[in-house]
């Protein structure tokens, strides 16, 4: 079986320089602006992260399941793609235009509407250049695609901020993400004529086969999207843009989802699609096992320690202006669980995109219907909460599908006795790193780093003493452990540690 890790490793490092970079634009904004411009802000990109969703009518997406199974049709794909990335997300602009005012009005926010022009222009060009990553990724062109995720983001937040702080205001921002969406259109073209030469030309056929695959595909992430940010939506127009901006805080995306879970995801289905094309469904049944459980390994963990620091976290980050935000985050937290389950990228490799339009319906109806008894008796957790309870419920549904489409038992289906163990490991720690908060005294950025300590130290000891991990995983561990500590020996030595690390590298691939 090919190894996800390696290549997820690779993608990750992108994703993290990326994250850095523009996981800084909302904590120095919220230092720049007032509360209620914060808010502003939150509201434009709100509307911004809904049509660009829907605007890309899942044809970027379609390139995971069509560019692994070819090779000389390629470039046709992907120009099909492209092209109807800039109609659709031209027609989206068009609409965000005219009706300006009545999603003002929704938003219960009229200054956002003098902000649509700007962010119509970013939408089109954002979308179009949407399939980048996409088209790296499903080439196997992993380091091409972790450097594009790390130089484009870098970019941004360049763009983005230098504007802001020059003239001090959303639309400085807006003018920055014009700019921004240029650069980023003009690379993508380059790019795609250096990968395809002359292949890039469009494909009547071919693009009905994309479009039965993405029209069923789109309705579903139409209802995902709408049920995603309808909690948002929601608080929004029943509260006003400063309680929206400790909402939006609150409900801030969590980095290491894009980080870990994302890449992890797109690799699987790249991985899966190869074997499930050459006849191998059960080593494809074996990839999904195995990423589930190396996400456990690492976002069961990050979500106690999200809980147990949220409070320091968001006053860090955000100032005390916003520890309203901490219970809120600290119960949006469960994401992180929750993305363990790569559930849509698996469903998407087995062409389940009808049923995935289905179960987004049930999800959306399930928050449409209980939303305003929930707000109205537990405030903004319960908004917050329900879309967690809802998405749980998407998540069970959906592995239920997995085990009809692949063809095994529920205890097949999925790595229980590691779930459970590592389940156990991360609430033990958790529990370990809350007595920090009996400390008196300690400044916010010093417990952080206790808590941080004390959780990592009691979790890594738990994977080893109750044989959490492999015998391959445990020779990687020591075998990294030796590489760093070799950086710190004498030179003569480095050579040989390092020939020792890479053996235990391929003995664990």
């Amino acid at each position: 079986m090919r190894s996800t890790f390696r290549p997820t490793l690779v993608l990750m490092s992108g994703k993290m320089l990326s994250l850095s970079a523009t996981f800084l634009i909302p904590v120095v904004l919220a230092r720049l602006l007032t509360v209620e411009e914060f808010g502003t802000y939150k509201q434009v990109f709100l509307v911004y992260m809904t049509l660009y969703a829907i605007a890309q009518f899942g044809m970027a997406e379609s390139l995971f399941y069509f560019l692994p199974r070819t090779q000389q049709q390629g470039g046709r794909y992907v120009w099909n793609a492209i092209s109807v990335l800039l109609l659709t997300a031209s027609l989206s602009s068009g609409i965000l235009l005219w009706e300006g005012t009545r999603i003002a009005s929704l938003l219960g926010n009229s200054r956002v509407a003098q902000y649509f022009p700007f962010l119509g222009m970013y939408l089109v060009l954002m979308t179009a250049s949407a399939a980048l990553e996409i088209i790296m990724i499903s080439r196997q062109r992993y380091k091409h695609a972790a450097l594009s995720y790390a130089g484009s983001d870098l970019l941004r937040a360049v763009l983005f901020l230098s504007p802001a702080l020059l003239l001090g205001s959303v639309q400085g921002l807006l003018l920055g993400a014009v700019a921004f969406a240029v650069c980023r259109f003009i690379i993508m073209m380059v790019y795609l004529k250096y990968e395809f030469r002359s292949g890039l030309t469009p494909d009547g056929p071919l693009l009905q086969q994309q479009l039965s695959y993405a029209l069923p595909f789109q309705c579903a992430i139409v209802i995902e999207t709408v049920q995603a940010t309808f909690h948002q939506y929601a608080v929004s127009h029943y509260f006003d843009p400063a309680t929206f901006a400790i909402y939006a805080v609150g409900c801030m995306q969590i980095p290491l989802i894009e980080l870990l879970a994302s890449p992890a995801g797109n690799v699987m289905m790249v991985q899966m699609s190869a074997e499930i094309g050459t006849g191998q469904n059960n080593v494809a049944i074996d990839v999904w096992r195995q990423t589930t459980r190396k996400l456990s390994l690492l976002l069961f963990p990050l979500f106690g320690l999200a809980v147990v620091s949220a409070h320091d976290v968001i006053v860090l980050l955000f100032t005390t202006r916003y520890s309203a935000s901490a219970s809120i985050f600290a119960v949006w937290s469960g994401t992180l669980l929750l993305a363990t389950f790569q559930t849509d990228s698996a469903l998407r490799v087995y062409a389940q995109t009808r049923h995935l339009a289905a179960l987004n319906v049930v999800r959306l109806l399930l928050i449409v219907a209980f939303m305003y008894t929930f707000l109205s008796v537990l405030g903004l957790i319960g908004a917050v909460l329900l879309t967690l309870l809802a998405t749980c419920a998407y998540k069970v549904l959906s592995i239920i599908r997995l085990r009809t489409v692949m063809g095994v038992g529920m205890a097949q289906l999925l790595p229980w006795r590691s779930l459970v163990y590592v389940a156990a490991a991360a609430f033990i720690a958790l529990l370990s790193a809350a007595a920090v908060h009996t400390i008196p005294g300690l400044p916010v950025l010093p417990r952080l780093l206790v808590i941080g300590a004390v959780y990592l130290s009691v979790y890594c000891a738990l994977l080893f003493s109750l044989g959490i991990l492999t015998s391959n995983e445990r020779t990687y561990l020591r075998g990294w452990v030796r590489s760093e500590l070799a950086i710190r020996r004498r030179p003569g030595q480095l050579q040989n540690e390092a020939r020792d690390g890479k053996q235990c590298v391929a003995l664990s691939e």
